[in-house]
Formats: structure tokens, C-alpha cells, sequence
């Protein structure tokens, strides 16, 4: 291993070249409560303000959904859930009740344990590449191992809580298995036994200096908790992640040196060097032969008001086989773009990792992003959103109050903000689709103002304030708050990359004699529901909590 200083040296190089990718990166851990929880509990309610909380954070979704298994959140979970299950009599509260601790244990599993591997491969990645696509987050997935991570994860966890028991089992165990989640991320073939006995042999005689080293970011540690949790979060978290990315790299030239038992499995070979320019020209030869093939014969400008319209909103006014030789010509560029730069060197070259992603390819194609929604597709994606939003709130008051409730303003099983916010993700902010990083902070922006709006509308003519943010981490008059609006934004990186094209893909094979009668009919009853709930709101314990004040009825929920 090498000095403390080579090794900071060369994570705040890697830190410098992907900041914002890096601070992205272990925020999302955070919110999602796979790591750095503690970051953004730093500050409580004692620093806030009567009305305008600034850096107090006391209640939030993600507050309640940190930790996982080695906090006992899991398992008090599960105990809640039971007892939910005994004591009521109802079936459907019991169903929603066993339905939420199925989500619950989803998301330790499936989210919280392999993000954390996700995570270090990106930080792998970036030592090496100066450029990381926001695909890469999805690295597990396209090379089809995420039940076997998450497996792993679960098995490593299970060895970690059993050495609980024991008195100096905790530290040694950390250090023991510390290399696991990027040995997963270079190989997530490998099973978690012989994960856990590779991280144990190339951390044998190192566990001390590790402890050492993680000791000397102690003064950063108290920097972030001076700071609220804010220097945590824009510098003392990925710049951790990042050095001890350089400590992995180094044992693990060691490890293949020394012949450590099962190092044969440590063997992507262009996670940790760049290929040469001879070997990628040979594997990248159909896209050379594509670059030259020149897109100028291609002609995928629109003119006119009907051009200005596609443009600016991205919703499809052209004829079918326009929309296709205008999509075959995106997914082209996209595809030149992609590869020239891996050719270049710049990126991670798919088709040479020990998973290559060559056949996945055309998958990958059919969720190209740069494409025009048609009215019908943007009505059904509305209303999927919608109820996908009003599952979401159903299940987290489940999980916080173990009871049913039906969320929202109006009687249906749908919360329009969510809808509304989807589309408007899709058509408003069209133009910042090649640019991720501009797509996810407009996503915040525009969502912060749908729902400030919302909020305040509706409470200026029902008089009620259907949710509350009062005490959660950054929040402007308990409307709108950081943990919500950087959820929206995460979430809006989803609906425009992955969600709204597999979903649009659906759409577009429904005929055409369905999909209109169908959107018209699920218009007409929402409208229905518009009229009837203006003049009958949904209320009620859970959904409003209505306490008289000066004439005015004070709401607050969600805490």
C-alpha cells in the first residue's frame, strides 16, 4: 500500500476530473440510505427557523429508510409489520400492511446493498477515464448480475451481523471484508464466499494501516459535522470513496502478483489500464466503418411552426415514418458519439470487459432517449406516473403509520402532481436530453415550482395544505424541500432515460382504434374526478390533518 499522502494525492485527481459525478454519486447513496446517512442528519430542528426550516432535517422519507440491517432498521421493520398483522382485522390493511414490508426489504435488497457496489464501479471507472456516462450506474444491471449482487450483499451482511455478537469481531470484520463491494464491482460473478476470502487475504496486513488511514480523514469528519453535514456532502464523502478506490487498486496489483487465492477472478484488465489504441480499433471496427459512412445525407431538421413545436416540447406531430427516420438518425449520432470517445480512450470499453455488452446492444437501442412521445402516449404516461406516484405515497404511510390511506386531493387512485411532473420532465425540458447533468438540475427546478405552485394554490382556494415539509433538510415554507425535490430530480433522470422509453415502446404496439378510446376514457373519468373532488376534497386522518388557526385551516402531514 502506498503512502497516505500518494494515496490522496491521487483520489483528489480522479475527485477533480468527475466532481459533480462524484458528489451526485454518494448523495444519492445517502438519500437512498445506502451510505453517508449521517451526512444529512448532521443538523437537527434546533438550528431552524419557525417557518422556514434551513438545515434542520427531522423527518423525510429517506430519514426513515437508513442503515439497513447493521442499524436494526430491517428488523424493526419486520417486527412493525407483524405486529400491524396481529392486531388488525381488516384484510386490506393487512395486505397493504405485508405489501410495504415486501417493498421494504426490495429496497434494502435490491437498492440500498447494490447501489453500493454500482457506486464503486463508477469510482473505479473514474480513476482511469475521463468520461463516465450516467449508464454506468446501471453497469450491474446491463450485465444481468443484480439478484447474484444482491445476493452477495445479503450474504456478506449476514457474516457482518453475526460477528456483531463477538467483542472484537465488529473491527476486525469491517477491515476483513472492507474490499468486498469493489471486488463485486470488478467481477460481480464471483460468489460472496470467495469474495469475502479474496478481501480477507489482500487485507491481511493491511488492516491496521487501513484503520490508519481512514483515521486520518478525521479531521474532514469533523469538518462535515462543523458544516451541517454540507462539507460532507460536496467534498469528505467521495473524497473517501475515492481514496480508498486507489487503496483497492493497490492491493490488488499486490493480490495478482502474490498469486493471492481466487486473484484469478480480479481480471478486467481495462478497469485499471487503458487499452491500447491497436486492440480497440480491432474490437470498435463496424462503428469506425459507421463514422465514416457520413450522416450529412440524413436529414432530421423539422421546419416551420410544426418543427418549432417538435423541437421545443418533444411530442410527435409527424407522420409514423418521419418519427422513425428521425429516431434512426438520433440513435445513430448517439451510438457514433458513444463509441468515438471509448475509441478515443476516454471511456470504459464495453466489448472488452470480462461481461462484454455487445449483444445487449440492441436492448440498449430500443430505450434510446432522443425520440418524439405522440399525444397518446404522453395521456397514458401521465396517468402512469400518476398512479405510480399514488402507489409510492400509499405505501410510505404504510410504512411509517402502518395504516391505508388514500393519498392525495382527488378520490381517484391517482396524485396529478406526479403525472403532471413526468410529462412535463418530457416535453418542457426535451432540449437538455443529450446533457444528463442539465437535465437533472432543470428536473429540480421545474418540480420545485410545480409543487410550490400546487401547494399554495390549493391552499389559496380549499383553504387546506395537503403536505407539509416543515423540519425536513432545506425546505422553503414547509412546500417544497430538498429531499423531496433532489427524489423528483433522481426520478426525472429515470422517467427520460429508462422508464418513458420502455414504457412508449409498449404504447406505440397498441392499435390505434384502442389507444384513443382508452385515453378519452381515462380523461373524461379524471376530469369527473377534477369536478367532484373541487367541491368534495379528499380529507381525512392521513391525508389532512385539520387544526383551526385564526380562520384558517393549518395542514400538516408527512411528518
Amino acid at each position: 500500500m502506498g503512502t497516505y499522502r500518494e494515496l490522496k494525492r491521487a483520489a483528489k485527481k480522479s475527485f477533480k476530473r468527475h466532481y459533480w459525478l462524484y458528489v451526485a454519486a454518494c448523495l444519492i447513496a445517502a438519500f437512498i440510505g445506502s451510505e453517508f446517512v449521517l451526512s444529512l442528519n448532521a443538523i437537527k430542528t434546533d438550528f431552524s427557523l419557525p417557518e422556514n426550516e434551513i438545515f434542520g432535517r427531522t423527518g423525510g422519507v429517506f430519514a426513515k429508510i437508513v442503515n439497513g440491517v447493521t442499524s436494526g432498521t430491517i428488523v424493526g421493520a419486520l417486527k412493525s409489520g407483524v405486529l400491524q398483522i396481529v392486531g388488525k382485522q381488516s384484510v386490506v390493511d393487512n395486505i397493504f400492511v405485508v405489501s410495504s414490508m415486501v417493498a421494504y426489504i426490495f429496497m434494502w435488497l435490491f437498492i440500498q446493498n447494490v447501489y453500493k457496489v454500482s457506486m464503486r464501479r463508477i469510482f473505479l471507472e473514474g480513476r482511469i477515464y475521463s468520461e463516465i456516462r450516467y449508464q454506468r450506474f446501471l453497469y450491474i444491471i446491463r450485465v444481468k448480475k443484480w439478484i447474484r449482487t444482491a445476493w452477495n450483499m445479503l450474504v456478506l451482511s449476514v457474516f457482518q451481523l453475526m460477528w456483531l455478537f463477538t467483542v472484537i469481531g465488529p473491527v476486525i470484520i469491517r477491515y476483513s471484508y472492507y474490499l468486498v463491494p469493489y471486488i463485486l464491482a470488478e467481477n460481480p460473478e464471483i460468489s460472496a464466499r470467495r469474495a469475502m476470502i479474496l478481501s480477507k487475504k489482500m487485507m491481511n496486513g493491511h488492516k491496521w494501516r487501513c484503520f490508519l488511514f481512514e483515521l486520518s480523514f478525521l479531521g474532514w469528519d469533523i469538518l462535515g459535522l462543523a458544516t451541517g453535514g454540507i462539507a460532507a456532502v460536496l467534498f469528505v464523502n467521495p473524497y473517501k470513496i475515492a481514496a480508498f478506490s486507489e487503496v483497492y487498486a493497490q492491493l490488488r496489483t499486490k493480490a495478482i502478483e502474490k498469486h493471492v487465492v481466487f486473484s484469478e477472478y480480479l481480471k478486467d484488465e481495462y478497469l485499471f489500464n487503458i487499452c491500447d489504441a491497436y486492440k480497440l480499433n480491432g474490437a470498435y471496427a463496424d462503428i469506425i466503418r459507421l463514422e465514416e459512412h457520413s450522416l450529412s445525407d440524413s436529414n432530421d431538421e423539422i421546419y416551420g411552426i410544426k418543427g418549432k413545436i417538435v423541437d421545443f416540447l418533444g411530442i410527435s406531430i409527424l407522420s409514423y415514418e418521419k418519427e422513425k427516420e428521425y429516431e434512426a438518425v438520433q440513435v445513430h449520432r448517439i451510438r457514433i458519439d458513444l463509441y468515438k470517445s471509448i475509441i478515443a480512450g476516454n471511456e470504459y470499453p464495453d466489448r472488452l470487459s470480462i461481461f462484454p455488452e455487445k449483444e445487449k446492444r440492441q436492448m440498449g437501442e430500443t430505450l434510446h432517449y432522443m425520440r418524439h412521445y405522440s399525444i397518446w402516449s404522453i395521456v397514458l404516461l401521465f396517468f402512469t406516473f400518476a398512479v405510480i406516484g399514488w402507489t409510492w405515497e400509499v405505501l410510505l404511510h404504510i410504512v411509517q403509520y402502518g395504516s391505508y390511506v388514500n393519498r392525495g386531493m382527488l378520490h381517484g387512485p391517482w396524485l396529478p402532481i406526479y403525472g403532471a411532473g413526468g410529462v412535463m420532465i418530457l416535453t418542457v425540458l426535451s432540449r437538455f436530453r443529450k446533457k444528463p447533468l442539465q437535465e437533472f438540475i432543470w428536473a429540480i427546478v421545474l418540480c420545485g415550482v410545480v409543487e410550490y405552485a400546487t401547494s399554495y394554490v390549493s391552499e389559496l382556494i380549499h383553504g387546506i395544505r395537503w403536505w407539509d415539509y416543515q423540519g425536513f433538510f432545506l425546505n422553503i415554507n414547509g412546500r417544497i424541500c430538498a429531499e423531496g425535490l433532489l427524489v423528483f430530480g433522481i426520478g426525472g433522470i429515470v422517467i427520460v432515460y429508462v422508464v418513458a422509453p420502455l414504457l412508449d415502446n409498449q404504447f406505440r404496439k397498441i392499435r390505434h382504434r384502442i389507444i384513443v378510446p382508452l385515453c378519452i376514457g381515462l380523461i373524461i373519468i379524471f376530469a369527473a374526478d377534477m369536478v367532484y373532488s373541487s367541491k368534495v376534497p379528499n380529507t381525512g386522518a392521513g391525508i389532512t390533518s385539520q387544526a383551526e388557526t385564526s380562520g384558517q385551516v393549518s395542514v400538516a402531514i408527512r411528518n
